[in-house]
């Protein structure tokens, strides 16, 4: 049988019309996008149908409508995976299909996620770029200075790679960090389209809603093995599964070093769940890397029940 790894992209991921072709033709996904519109209390299926695409941008829509088209395009596949994994709140699609959560119990922890981060975004306005072509040891002195000369929050927060790491803080102060990256060799630095500073301090304010939500949620150890983003290693045990769940508002997104322990289980295929090739354009990239497959369409549903197929035993 082939051994499938499953990966769910996360926010920036989003694009008006996204998965729409496989609700129209799987029951299944269309029964995920109708469950998820009970919890939350507004169509998601029109939303992602229609837009608008600055509706869907937005902090508190974007984060449930990613979370529903990833699960629901999972759903009309039916894939036997091995290992699972998501970026950042869409490691909440790993855990609903590893079965340590139920859709319902995740969208609404999502929604609770999302709306806190959309209020702390409102109250402390920040940014985000993309640092391209420098690792972590010669990004890390200069943040810590420019932070330390303007008194202002600036981290980093998304490792996507070893040349691939994302700051995240106050704006003039990812600004800054930026001019002086390129500076010492940086070969790219390109702001993100975020309406805030994900996992930073910033989005401290977010973490007391989003915590109770998680302690409500009725979660038990998955099926099949979790990576966690920010420990980089699989759960064993739903007090960890918790807390890496907080930790992540404001803390580092370890998606390369997650991505490393998810090869480790050496899949024959890592299959992308989303909107697009987000994730498995950086898994290419690793060393022995794996075939790689998107599935955001029906060309991509049809193309992975096809390769499952051909990997079936006679």
């Amino acid at each position: 049988m082939t051994r499938v790894a499953a990966v769910f992209p996360g926010q920036g991921s989003q694009a008006v019309g996204m998965g729409i072709d496989v609700v129209d033709a799987s029951p299944a996904a269309r029964d995920v996008f109708e469950r998820a519109s009970k919890v939350l209390g507004y169509d998601v299926l029109e939303l992602v149908r229609d837009g608008p695409e600055e509706r869907l941008r937005e902090t508190q829509y974007s984060q449930p409508a990613i979370f529903t088209t990833n699960v629901a395009i999972f759903a009309a596949c039916d894939a036997p995976i091995c290992v699972t994994a998501g970026h950042s709140f869409a490691e909440f699609c790993s855990l609903v299909v590893a079965g340590s959560i139920t859709l319902e119990d995740a969208v609404h922890v999502v929604d609770e996620r999302a709306r806190a981060m959309h209020a702390a975004a409102q109250r402390s306005p920040g940014g985000m770029s993309a640092v391209l072509g420098l690792d972590a040891d010669r990004i890390r002195p200069v943040v810590a200075r420019v932070h330390e000369e303007t008194g202002r929050v600036l981290q980093l927060a998304n490792f996507n790679s070893p040349t691939q790491i994302v700051l995240s803080g106050d704006a003039f102060a990812v600004r800054t960090a930026g001019d002086e990256l390129l500076a010492i060799g940086a070969k790219r630095v390109v702001p993100l389209n975020v309406s805030g500073a994900w996992h930073s301090e910033l989005m401290r304010p977010a973490v007391e809603r989003f915590t109770k939500a998680v302690e409500q949620a009725r979660i038990s150890l998955p099926s099949i093995d979790v990576i966690s983003n920010v420990e980089g290693e699989a759960y064993r045990d739903v007090a960890t599964i918790k807390s890496c769940l907080v930790r992540s508002v404001t803390g580092e997104v370890r998606w390369h070093e997650t991505a490393e322990t998810l090869l480790g289980y050496k899949p024959d295929l890592v299959a992308e769940f989303g909107a697009g090739p987000v994730l498995t354009a950086l898994m290419r990239r690793m060393p022995n890397a794996p075939k790689t497959l998107v599935v955001g369409d029906v060309d991509g549903v049809k193309k992975l029940r096809e390769t499952l197929a051909e990997g079936a035993p006679a």
